[in-house]
């Protein structure tokens, strides 16, 4: 089909009434379809049932090192689970902290620890209008949590190697930019890698405030879902030779490799940064769940098979984003109308469409039974400047159902662009 542009006034005119027209047939349906949240699908959940059965009073409940995972203590993690993440995320066990089931909320708690206690500095609420730099499109909740804290959310904007570090520099120089948010492999909601030069001149900023700290939330470290995944450069081998180590805190969990509601996250950060993070955690909690690490330590054992366990997640949630790419690729290549990434992992397609008409296909969707992210959520403070990103969650629907929710999708976003011209 010819570009919408390029289309007669009786063209239009013929091609909205045929799209309105199955818009009205999706409606009458009283669909019921929710494509709003990257979840696992009941399918991914059960791949990890067995975990469960690995800390019993058959197998026992003492760790390598004899520790009675039901009592308290080993405020840090178990050893074993420490290797496993320090495999996983190409660090020492002694720069690992394990924690619960929400690496959000470790997030979280290291935010309130610096805009309390400082991050070797006064406290950042201590200081002034503190700032952050925010990736856009983004993640929301990180944006959740600079809302939370009344800190000052600056967009920077997302480029096909990763953020634009040219404004990122721009802002060294503000002694109350305090950090920034990343997503840095298989970014939510675009699917991108920094590349490694990106990477590098994360390493290499310097910034004005010595208390800057990048919350490197490594979400999708394991999650390809092809058979040639991107490479994400180890960004504190790339501050060690900058000697910026201190400026990182990284962040990642089990929360979609076994279960989001029961799994495990985890801190990964300097010594300097480690020993402070753990005298808050000595006050704020004895010990996390330890029954929870012993049991996914025996269940992978190791970053082997962690990636074994992920080909199986591959092969139900590949066909999935197949189905979302074919859908666009069939229904809306062509007419110049949106545009949208192919990614090599992670758990969202970013889709963007023109003539600002974002919110407009949100409400499409919505009266038609699709439930999505809310529009305009993956910037900060919910406004999409150009009003025109939709964050697509393809995981959690069935196959056949997803296809159902993207045909709606795709004709929602034919009308709303028809609507326009």
């Amino acid at each position: 089909m010819k570009p919408y542009s390029l289309m007669s006034a009786q063209e239009l005119a013929a091609e909205k009434s045929a799209v309105s027209a199955k818009y009205a047939d999706f409606k009458s349906q009283n669909l019921k379809i929710d494509m709003s949240r990257g979840k696992p699908g009941a399918d991914q959940l059960e791949l990890s049932s067995a975990i469960l059965e690995t800390v019993t009073e058959k197998t026992g409940f003492r760790a390598l090192d004899n520790t009675d995972t039901r009592n308290y203590g080993v405020l840090g993690g178990l050893p074993e689970c420490k290797r496993l993440f320090a495999e996983i995320l190409d660090v020492k066990p002694e720069n690992i902290i394990v924690g619960g089931n929400s690496s959000l909320s470790l997030m979280f708690d290291y935010i309130s620890q610096c805009m309390t206690t400082g991050a070797g500095s006064k406290p950042w609420m201590m200081q002034g209008n503190v700032k952050f730099l925010c990736p856009a499109p983004g993640y929301d909740r990180h944006f959740s949590i600079c809302e939370h804290f009344g800190i000052e959310m600056i967009p920077v904007p997302m480029l096909a190697d990763g953020p634009d570090m040219d404004v990122i520099e721009s802002y060294m120089n503000d002694t109350l930019v305090k950090g920034m948010f990343c997503v840095p492999k298989y970014s939510n909601p675009q699917g991108i890698t920094y590349s490694d030069a990106t990477v590098r001149r994360i390493a290499a900023l310097k910034p004005a405030a010595k208390d800057f700290r990048i919350i490197w939330d490594n979400a999708y470290c394991v999650h390809d879902i092809n058979d040639t995944p991107d490479k994400l450069l180890n960004i504190f081998e790339a501050c060690e030779e900058r000697g910026s180590e201190d400026m990182v805190i990284e962040f990642t969990s089990t929360s979609k490799i076994s279960f989001p509601g029961a799994g495990v996250s985890v801190i990964a950060a300097s010594e300097n940064n480690i020993k402070a993070i753990t005298e808050r955690l000595f006050v704020q909690i004895i010990s996390y769940d330890k029954i929870n690490q012993l049991r996914h330590a025996r269940y992978f054992k190791d970053a082997d098979g962690i990636k074994a366990h992920m080909k199986l997640h591959a092969s139900i949630i590949k066909p999935k984003f197949d189905a979302v790419t074919d859908a666009l690729n069939n229904q809306l290549a062509g007419l110049d109308i949106a545009s949208w990434n192919v990614p090599n992992g992670g758990y969202f397609v970013s889709l963007d469409v023109t003539g600002a008409a974002a919110s407009r296909v949100g409400e499409l969707c919505k009266d038609a039974g699709l439930k999505l992210t809310q529009v305009g959520a993956t910037y900060p403070y919910g406004n999409d400047p150009h009003d025109r990103n939709i964050r697509i969650a393809p995981t959690f629907p069935p196959v056949d159902e997803l296809k159902i929710a993207m045909d709606v999708l795709c004709t929602a976003v034919k009308l709303a662009a028809l609507e326009k011209f």
